[in-house]
Order: C-alpha cells, then structure tokens, then sequence
C-alpha cells in the first residue's frame, strides 16, 4: 500500500512536470539582445587566463572636475558673503557672480551631481536675498523688525521662585476669574518673580501698554472662534503685542507665526506685503491653529507648547513616555527648553495682566487705533501718501504694519489704512498726480515764504520743472498752502538693481514682483523666450525705464533732426553683459546664433564645455552681447 502510493505521488510530479513542458512550448520564453548602451559595463569573457595576484574591485570616483568646481565656486562664494558682511558690496556681487558663473560655465548640468545642485541652490537663495535687501533699500526700505520678547526670557534659567508671591497668586486664583486653567507651581513662581525684577517688569508694563491697541480685537476674534479669552496673553509672551516682532527663526507678528505655519493659515507674502504683521489677519489665523491644536490634544497647556516648539515635536514626547500630560513632559525633559519654560511664562504673564495692581504694576493701555481705509488701486509710495494727508510716514507705517516696504502692493484691492478722517483729502490731494507717477512724485503744501527755488532745492528737482507740473510762470507767487506736484528728480528713475533667478521663478512672477510688465522685463534683458533660466542674474529698472542717454543739445536742429534724436531716444536700450539661452529640442548652435543675432564661433567662446561634446537639450548657454 505504501508503495502504491508512492507511485501515484511520482505519477503526478511527472504528469505536471510534462504539463509545464507543454505549457513553455505554447508560450516560449523570448530572449532580446542586449541594447546598445553607451556607458561603459562590466563584462564577464569566458575561456580567458585569470590575471594572477590579488583581484582589486572595480571602483567609480568621481571626476576631479566636479570636485575642483565645487572648491572654486565655494570658495568665490565664501569671499562673497565675507565682502557682504564687512559692507564691501562691489567686491561680494563680483564674488558671487564668479561663483555662479563657474558653474555655468562649466558644461555640467546642476542636477547632475547633488553636491553641485546643492551648492547652487545655496549660492542663488543667498544672493537673491541681499539683492531683495539692496532693492528694499533702493525703493523704500523695509521697517525695521524688533526683537520679540519671547527671545530673551524663554531661555533663562530662573532660580527658585520668592515664597512670598505664592500666597498673592494663591488668592488671586481664588478671586480672579478665568477661562484658562491657571496653576501654580515652582515653575511658574519662578517667572512671577522674575516679572517683579526691573527687567522683568519692564518686559510685562511695555505689553500691557501695547495691549490697548489690540485687546477688543483680539477678544471680538476669539468670541467668534469659540476659544478662550485668556489666550490673548500668548500675544503677550511672544511679541508684547509688537506687529513687527520678529525672532532669531524668522517667526514675526504679534503672533509670531513661522513662515510655513503663517502660509498653511492663509497669511500671504510677498516682496511688498508680510501679513503675519497684520494684527487682525494674523489674530484670525491663530485663532484656527489654536483650535486645530485643540482639536489634535484636548489639553490647553499641550495646545500651548504645541504652539511654541510645534505639534510633532509634542507628539513625539508622549510617544517615548506615554505621559499626555504637558507637567509630566516638563519633569522628564521631554520637550525643548524654550517650550519647557513657554507654558509656565504665559501662565505667569496671565496672573499678572489679569490683576496687575496685586503684583504693583501699573500702566495706562494705548487707545485702539482708528482709520478709514482706502483702496489705491494701484500701487503708490506711503510717502506721497503721507504729503496728501498731512500726515507723517512713522504714523502711517503704524497703521499699516503688513507692508515690508514703503510701498503698497500692486494688487488693485489692497486696503491702506489711513488716520481717521483723512480718507477725503487723500482722494481731493491724490488726483492731482497721475496713478503712473504715484511711486516717484510728491506733493508739497507751500509754508509761509517758500519760493520755487527752494522748494526745487529741497526735491533735488529743477525750478522749470516744478512749475511745468504745476503750470505756473516763472514769476508766479506762491501762497501758504499751496499744493505742488513735485516731479520725479530724472537721476533717480530706473534705478538698476539685479535679480538672480531661483527654482520655480517665472517671468511674470519676478515682473509682478517688482511691478514692471514682462515686455520691460523682456526688453532690458533681451529675453525672447517665455521662461526664466535659473541662475541668470536679470537687469530690473526700479520705477521704470532707465534714463535715457543724454542728447545732443543743438539751438537750430531741423524738425527732421529732431525726429531722428527722439527715434533714437525711444530705441536705446540699457547695454546687457550676458544674458542665458536654455537650449530646447531641435535647436541647433546656428539657430541659436541666429536667433540672438550672434556667431556660432561667439558662442563656442562664451562656452567653454562645448569644446568637448555636441550641444544637449537642458544646456544653459551663455550669450555675450554682439560690439
């Protein structure tokens, strides 16, 4: 029997082993040859002697080029932010130009090695960001930021807390009410001793002050959200409710938002606008985290530190201890410093501002602002703004904390606020002055004694010019109150700046960037392409076209003479050192030079690497300007 058996197990391998058999017969296996490959491989030949002695495994280092380009343009790049550090900014432009150049230059493509993609990307963002500086300071500079308090305090390590406070705070949680849960502990004695030292005190008077400004907005905001009133003093830990506050990470506002938080909130940036400044955008956006925190943890003071060091960083905390309980994270350490302290000083914060003369503080909070507010509808300088409404450009920098730039945005709905009562004489003042011309003319209420000349000399304007935009005589009188339109000093349109192009960049977007068209953009850097090659270093004229050449000044020139020197007037075009030529499929060195009216020999000149290889598509020429 057990035989038999084996014999039917053996029956049946063989009948399927047959049935495979078959099976490759119908469908039998195709072998390709291999396909021609350009790279060089490995190939194993039989029938051939082993070399004797020890076998060294085949090893690809990469090719000194890449490391020697990677040292050169480090190295130009290094010198460039040293020259940009100690002020010297002709000596860092032309290092960082050379860096960037040298890779350029170099035949490879920037994705083609991740050490050399990487050190592009650093040297194009670090540039961009000192040529945006020089551009703000060029056009208006930006307000400058202060530090946010959170900075100073919520490093220090505090020593024990003085006993004595403990039975104020005991009587005032009793006494007080509220609707955040308060504790008290060493920890957060400690910080109520802290804010009664003079440093401390200073830090609690100077937001308190502040508060006034922001309080009824604030606690309107929160009503509506559903959350408590008492976390208006996270505003007062991170920033003493300063707009302009910003930390050493590049958090800012009075909510001291990160730009990537700021950004899933809705809060926009741009080169003119940062609306993480805007007290009520940015009180309505932490009003949705806050509750998205809540939501996520069920717990004030974990929504608090969540805040702080962010949500991950909580959630990783109770993983390794299993404790969801922000006092049990502080005892284990962990959580960061700054987050460990962030909890107990808003606590602190809260039992103070709640009751400051318990803890001798006294301070008169600051009115809320009032304006009226305005749509420009076109971008205009706080400057002219400030002379139709009499007012001054601190104040209206004040009211409008959002605006990185003395400038407005180009974006026709833009609301600008105004000091209250002012919004009619801005319309009556404005309309003297032609939209185009609101980023470079001014205007001027004449004082008692004023004459032209001066006036003029004040603007760095000529007197014919002045009472051209105002058609008046040379010899006309001036009356106190007057209003001029004060020109534009011709010297100071078109102000060139540089801008270096980064990943993701477009032409419309750098041309909205600086509120020029993309035809001016175009035509300044002789552009006949759509798109922006990255890396390139762009010619933008800021506040228009650059000033045009000097004319020959002839007393008796012919009508014709006339029209040939205004023809060339309107032709001339700002001299380019260079400009960039991504290659595209189906162009050839000939179409190229053709297309930018060049040679194909110039181009081999101005790259180099095409002396090694033919031209691929994705190469970044660069096309020196025709003598």
């Amino acid at each position: 029997m057990k035989r038999a058996s084996q014999f039917v197990v053996v029956a049946v391998a063989l009948a399927a082993l047959l049935a495979g058999c078959e099976e490759s017969a119908k469908h039998p296996v195709r072998v390709n040859p291999p396909a021609q490959v350009s790279a060089p491989q490995l190939v194993l030949i039989r029938n051939l002697p082993l070399a004797r002695g020890p076998i060294t495994p085949l090893t690809f280092k990469p090719e000194p080029a890449m490391v020697a380009l990677l040292a050169k343009a480090g190295a130009s790049f290094d010198a460039g932010e040293a020259a940009y550090k100690t002020g010297n900014l002709d000596a860092a432009r032309e290092d960082f130009d050379r860096a960037v150049d040298l890779i350029l230059a170099s035949g490879y493509s920037v994705d083609s090695d991740p050490r050399l993609k990487a050190l592009f990307d650093h040297i194009v963002e670090t540039v961009h960001r000192y040529e945006l500086e020089a551009a703000q300071e060029s056009a208006g500079s930006e307000p400058a930021g202060e530090t946010a308090p959170i900075e100073e305090i919520a490093d220090l390590e505090l020593p024990a807390g003085n006993p004595a406070l403990a039975l104020k705070a005991s009587q005032e949680l009793i006494a007080v009410a509220h609707d955040l849960p308060l504790t008290l502990n060493d920890y957060v004695l400690s910080y109520l001793s802290y804010f009664q030292t003079p440093r401390g005190r200073a830090i609690v008077e100077t937001g308190l002050r502040r508060a006034g400004r922001y309080h009824d907005m604030i606690r309107g905001i929160f009503a509506e959200e559903g959350l408590p009133q008492d976390l208006i003093y996270l505003a007062q830990a991170e920033s003493a409710f300063k707009p302009r506050a910003v930390s050493r990470a590049g958090a800012r506002g009075i909510w001291q938002f990160m730009p990537f938080r700021g950004q899933e909130y809705g809060l926009e940036r741009t080169r003119w606008v940062d609306d993480r400044s805007d007290p009520e955008k940015a009180t309505r956006a932490a009003a949705h985290h806050l509750r998205d925190l809540y939501h996520m943890f069920g717990d004030w003071y974990l929504v608090m530190a969540a805040y702080n060091s962010g949500p991950l960083n909580v959630i990783k905390a109770i993983e390794r201890t299993g404790y969801a309980d922000f006092w049990e994270l502080h005892k284990r350490n962990a959580l960061p410093q700054q987050t460990r302290n962030y909890v107990p000083i808003i606590l602190a914060l809260t039992m103070v501002a709640k009751d400051p003369a318990r803890y001798g503080v006294h301070v008169e909070p600051e009115a809320p602002p009032r304006f009226d507010v305005v749509r420009p509808g076109h971008p205009i300088d706080l400057r002219l703004v400030a002379d139709a409404v009499g007012d001054s450009l601190d104040d209206l920098q004040s009211l409008n904390p959002q605006l990185l730039r003395s400038v407005t945005p180009t974006d026709p709905g833009f609301e600008l606020r105004l000091p209250v009562g002012t919004a009619t004489a801005f319309r009556d003042s404005i309309a003297a002055v032609p939209p185009e011309k609101w980023l470079s003319w001014r205007l001027h209420h004449v004082s008692a004694g004023e004459t032209l000349a001066e006036i003029a000399r004040r603007y760095r304007v000529s007197p014919v010019a002045v009472a051209q935009a105002n058609r008046l005589d040379a010899g006309d009188p001036l009356e106190r109150g007057q209003s001029l339109v004060i020109p534009a000093n011709p010297s100071a349109q078109g102000r060139l700046i540089h801008y270096v192009v980064r990943r993701g960049d477009t032409l419309e977007g750098i041309a909205g960037q600086f509120d020029i068209t993309v035809e001016e953009l175009k035509h300044w850097n002789r552009i006949r392409g759509d798109r922006a090659p990255r890396g390139a270093r762009l010619k933008i004229y800021v506040g228009g076209e650059p000033p045009a050449p000097s004319q020959p000044s002839r007393v008796s020139a012919s009508r014709a003479d006339q029209g040939h020197v205004k023809r060339a007037t309107q032709s001339a075009e700002p001299s380019v050192e260079s400009q960039h030529h991504v290659v595209k499929a189906g162009e050839t060195l000939y179409s190229i030079a053709r297309a930018y009216r060049t040679t194909v020999e110039a181009l081999r000149r101005a790259n180099p690497f095409l002396a090694g290889r033919s031209l691929e598509v994705g190469d970044l020429l660069t096309i020196l300007p025709t003598r």
